[in-house]
Parts: structure tokens; sequence; C-alpha cells
């Protein structure tokens, strides 16, 4: 059990040591052959990487996502049967969907048939397909195409070069694609203003990459959950008597120390391997979508008020009894290694009613960040933290004797956490709102509601509010004091931010200053543009550097980095007075005039909001993709310094932005 938890633990440093990246395993290239006069196809052309599969059409129902063909858009032809791969095929059994999958590696070709039926013809649409590693899954992705030409004489003209050269044939198609993209895209990318600067960067000893959440933050807030949980009503009982039931059980001391080990071991690879089956059913694609998907994050808020309903004392969640009699009968009737590790499964299913919530919220918190073992090393921690006192205890039997007992103590801490539960589920919502733009909870509505849920954690530590599962004992002990003591003190320490006060403690959670209404606070700094083109503009005719901020409705340490550098009054006036400042959000999910359509990487996609058009700036010009990055400009685009990413240093962001005057005004 222990080399598992060793493998387990060097998979993940293994994991941790890659940089993050925008993964793109599989790249298509779209052509339009044609077949005859009034005969031709759309093929869509794949190289697919080592390790990677993509899979093929018409699997069953409940599987992975088939290749399809969808036409959004056709006048003058018609399709002519299904969507054919081509390549060579493999089928094999899926032990995961339990059904026998087709799918093809390292290349692929999907062919649609269209008959051609007038003077003119346009086609217009997307392929969808689906891919897989061992590890993870890319997200339902597709692969758009545009075509349109003089229909029947343009069809014989490109059969004749057939005849001549086929491979010319796909070249020129390919390349009418190529020049319909850039047409659609030339109010963009052809400008100078959107020409790469990587290289320039680089020369100024240029870093780009950067983490939201470090996997040590993830680490111990996962540890600091497992701490919560176990003093919960459906942990902390379970502790002596476990240990004390490993001691008893074998006469060799050795023995029963050894199998406590062996039970504390199998806790953390039963919650590792729970953060490890998060990504590979998500696929870390799908879970960087999450941070900003609405769905995903009033789903998320929905589950942190159920989790908080259940802590209060409305229902329980628990999971079907019949599996933990199942698993216990099961402990019972075998021995050695597999027996303790069955007890130790037990015990994970028993205090689900108390763990669940936490490692919900747990789970919530990390899949956001969209790092792939951000799940995995939460659920280290929490497991860590979980199985300690199991260990320890039976290392040190004469500890079991001085345990607090069990009372009404871990029920205070239960609702205490589901107050916790409810503030945080406001950030989801926040999220969401500020995405898409509703209007619903702006930085007064937010604060207002977290000043009302901590004053009443406040009032319920002081026993003034009770719920279901308190006792009548009005009593508040010394620790239970000081607890109310900080809950009120902060709901205080959040009224000033009501008018404006930038509230440092909260400004990663709250909404951004922006949504305020009412501020009588003054040093805030507010973008003078949300457009790039707009605000390169504005610096050009007013002779001014730029300062470009690419941030997000979602970003934690954008908020940070606002209320924690951004108020400093040099900082302020520099940015204020010296530059245009243009403020970007990548996951601004309103939606563009009109899609624009881009070639990145030999891989065609489609701008469909204004968030995908700032980070696909962000990405091509810069060669970045986190969130907060700051860059500065001069009015032809080009960097004045190296680009800052989070760091609370204030001297060093001062001379971030001197250097860049400097620099602007030779």
């Amino acid at each position: 059990m222990k080399k598992i938890l060793f493998l387990l633990l060097a998979f993940s440093l293994f994991i941790l040591n890659l940089n993050a990246q925008i993964q793109e395993p599989v790249k298509f290239k779209t052509s339009l052959k044609s077949l005859s006069p009034t005969e031709a196809e759309i093929i869509f052309s794949a190289t697919i990487e080592d390790g990677w599969h993509v899979y093929s059409t018409g699997l069953p129902d409940g599987g992975p996502i088939s290749a399809t063909f969808t036409a959004e858009k056709i006048q003058g032809a018609q399709l002519v049967g299904k969507l054919q791969p081509r390549g060579k095929e493999i089928s094999n059994f899926d032990k995961v969907f339990e059904m026998k999958l087709r799918y093809f590696e390292h290349s692929v070709q999907f062919a649609q048939k269209i008959k051609i039926t007038g003077p003119t013809y346009h086609a217009e649409g997307y392929l969808e397909f689906g891919a897989c590693n061992d590890e993870s899954c890319l997200p339902p992705t597709q692969v758009p195409f545009n075509f349109s030409g003089k229909g029947v004489a343009d069809a014989v003209a490109a059969e004749e070069a057939a005849t001549i050269d086929p491979v010319a044939v796909d070249t020129v198609a390919s390349l009418a694609v190529a020049a319909d993209t850039t047409a659609v895209d030339s109010t963009v990318v052809a400008q100078d203003l959107w020409t790469p600067v990587i290289n320039e960067l680089h020369a100024f000893g240029e870093t780009t990459s950067q983490k939201d959440m470090t996997w040590i933050y993830i680490f111990v807030t996962g540890f600091l959950g497992g701490l919560l949980a176990l003093f919960t009503p459906c942990v902390w009982p379970i502790i002596p008597m476990t240990v004390s039931f490993f001691l008893k059980r074998s006469k060799d001391k050795k023995k029963g120390i050894r199998d406590a080990w062996t039970y504390g071991d199998s806790i953390v690879v039963i919650y590792v391997m729970l953060g490890l089956a998060i990504t590979l059913i998500f696929g870390a694609s799908a879970l960087n979508a999450l941070s900003t998907n609405a769905i995903f994050n009033i789903l998320f808020f929905l589950m942190l008020v159920v989790f908080a309903a259940s802590f209060f004392g409305a229902f329980e969640i628990t999971l079907p009894s019949k599996w933990t009699n199942a698993v216990d009968s099961k402990a019972e009737t075998t021995s050695g290694l597999l027996s303790i590790f069955l007890m130790a499964f037990t015990l994970s299913l028993v205090s689900f009613s108390c763990t669940g919530p936490i490692i919900g919220f747990l789970l919530v918190q990390v899949s956001t960040t969209g790092s792939i073992i951000a799940p995995a090393i939460g659920m280290l921690g929490f497991a860590i933290a979980l199985a300690l006192p199991f260990t320890l205890f039976a290392l040190f039997p004469s500890w079991l004797k001085s345990m607090p007992k069990s009372g009404g103590w871990m029920n205070v801490i239960k609702v205490t956490l589901g107050f916790l539960e409810l503030a945080f589920a406001l950030k989801f919502l926040s999220v969401a709102d500020l995405a898409y733009g509703w209007g619903l909870l702006d930085r007064e509505t937010f604060l207002a509601l977290w000043i009302v849920i901590f004053g009443l954690l406040g009032f319920y530590l002081l026993g003034k509010v009770k719920f279901l599962h308190d006792d009548d004992d009005t009593k508040v002990g010394v620790t239970r004091f000081f607890m109310a003591l900080i809950s009120l003190a902060f709901t205080v320490y959040m009224v000033p931010g009501l008018w404006g006060a930038p509230l440092k403690a909260v400004s990663a959670f709250a909404p951004p200053m922006s949504t305020q209404d009412f501020n009588l606070y003054k040093n805030e700094i507010h973008a003078k543009f949300d457009d790039y083109d707009s605000g390169m503009e504005y610096a050009r005719k007013n002779g001014k550097p730029v300062m470009v901020d690419f941030t997000g409705f979602g970003c934690v340490n954008c908020r940070k980095m606002e209320a924690a550098v951004w108020t400093d009054t040099k900082v302020g006036d520099i940015i204020n007075n010296d530059y245009v400042l243009i403020s970007l959000y990548v996951d601004d999910k309103k939606p563009l005039p009109e899609p624009i359509k881009v070639t990145e990487n030999g891989t065609e996609r489609t701008l469909k909001t204004v968030g995908d058009k700032w980070s696909y700036l962000q990405r091509v010009k810069f060669g970045a993709n986190a969130q907060p990055f700051y860059v500065l400009l001069d009015g032809e685009g080009k960097p004045l310094n190296k680009s800052y990413a989070y760091n609370e240093d204030i001297p060093k962001y001062v001379e971030f932005l001197q250097t860049g005057l400097e620099r602007y005004k030779k």
C-alpha cells in the first residue's frame, strides 16, 4: 500500500514539473476536392500527437464524442451520404465506457460528399470531434469550414485541373479557404498593432509562465479541509474506536501500529484516486473552461448552497446504506491488507454526510484552476490531514485519554462551515454574472450579502441564533467567543466597502470596483478603454504610452493586484497621468457583432465572444495566456519593457512602469 502511495506522489510531482499550456494534440486542415463537374468532397485532414486518438463516426450512445458533420448554411448544393472516416481505424473494448470503441491514431481524414445543384454554391458549417489520451479528454471541438464557388462551371475546371495535378487542386482549395478566412479577419490580423512581439519581449528577459494557484496553496487548502473534517460528528467519534481496534486485535503492538499506518495510507490512496478520477472524467481542458462557464458556475453555486443547508441541519447528504453495508461485510470476510483498505473505504462512505460538502467545496475550488493535477493535490492534502490522527494515536495510545469528548461543539463546527460555504457560493454566482454581463450581483450587493452572512455567523457563535440540531445550552466557551469576535469584526470591516473602500482582505472574492455604483473612494484606477484598437488610436493621437491589462472577471489574482498595488498613491499617479490603461477581459462572454475566423498554429478557430478576441490577442501577439498580464506598449504596438504578472511588490511594479516611461521618451 505504501508503494502505491509513493507512486502516486511521484506521479504528482512529475506532473507538477510540466509547464501549464494550451493543449492542441489534434490539428485539422480543411480542403475542397472536386470529384466530377457536379460533385465534390469536403475533406478534414488531421495530424494526431502520439498518445492521443480521435474517435470515429457513429459510436453508440453513452460513449465518447463521435465525429459528426454539421452544415449550418448550404445553398446551391446538397449533402450526399454521411460523413466518411478514412485511415487505419482501431477497434477495441474500452473498460471505462464498457463498450467497443473505434478510433484513429497519428492521422485521420473525414470526408463529406456534396452535390452541386446551382450556378453558384455556398457551404458553411463545422466538423465536431472528440479526442482522448490515457489521462484526459478534450472537450467537444469544432473545425469550421466555409466554401463557395461558381457552381458547375467551377467544378468542371477543378476536374480538368485534377487530371493534371490532383495535389494542386487541393492546394488551391486550401488557399481559397485561407483567403476567405483572412478576408473575414482582415480588420484584426492584418493590422500592425496585432503583429506578434514575442521576440521583442524575450529580448527584455521575458518570462510568461504563471499559475493562478500554486500546488502548495492547493495542498494547504486541502490539508485545512481535512483538519476541519476531523472535528465533525461523522469522523471524530470513530478515531478512538478504530485505533483501539487495531491495537487490541493483535498481541503484537508493532503489528497493530503497522496496521494503523496501513489504514492511514489507504485513506490517502482512496482520496487521491478520487482527485485523479475528477481529472480523468473532465480532462484538463474542460477543467480550464469551467472557470468562467456560466452553467458550471451556477451549478457550483447551487451545489454549495445545498451543502450549506445540509450543514445547517435541513437534511443529511448520505450515500445509499447498501453501499456501506456491502463494503463493511466484505471487510469482515477478508484479511490482510485488503481488509484494512476496505475498512478505510467504509470510513469514507460512513463519513460522507460530513466530509462530502467539504470535499465538494475543495474540488470546486481547485477544478476551476484548470490544472490537470490540482484535484489530486487537493485530495492528497485532505487525506493526509484525515489520516494523521489514526497513525499518531496508534503510535502514542496514551493520547487517546486526552481527546475531547464528542458533544455539541462538533455541531457548531458544522454550522460554521455551512456559513462559510454559503459565502463562497456567492463567488461562483458572481463569476457567471460578470462574465455574461447580467448585472445581478454588483459589488455593493455582494458585500451586503457577505456582511449579513458573517454577521449572522457571529450571532450564532454567541448563541443568539439557533438551528435544529443545537442544544438549549446558552453558555458560550472562550474559543467560541473569540470565533464570534473575529466574525463580527470582519463584518464591521466590510461595511465601508459599501461606499467604495478597497477592502484588500476580500478583493480576491468580491466583484471588481468597476461594478460599484456608489463610490466615495477617489484613489481607484479605472481603465480608459476596454477595446484594444480604440485605446491604441487614442494613445497615438495624445502621444502617450499604453499599459494593456489582460484580466478576467474570474481572476482572483487580478483583483488582488488592483486592490493591493494599483491603490498605492505612486502607482495610481503613474498609471492615471502617464499611461493609457486598456483593460481586456479574456472571459467576457458578450458575443461579437460578427464571428471572426482565424488560423492559429495551423488550426482554424472561430472567435465568437469579446473574451475570445482578447484571449487570441494575448496568445498570438504576446505568447501568453495567464492573467493578470500587464504589458507596456508604444503607439505602434511595440513593447517598452518585459511584461509583469502577479507580484504584489509595489516598488518592483513602480520600477516596471517607470522603465517603460523612460524608454518611451527616448
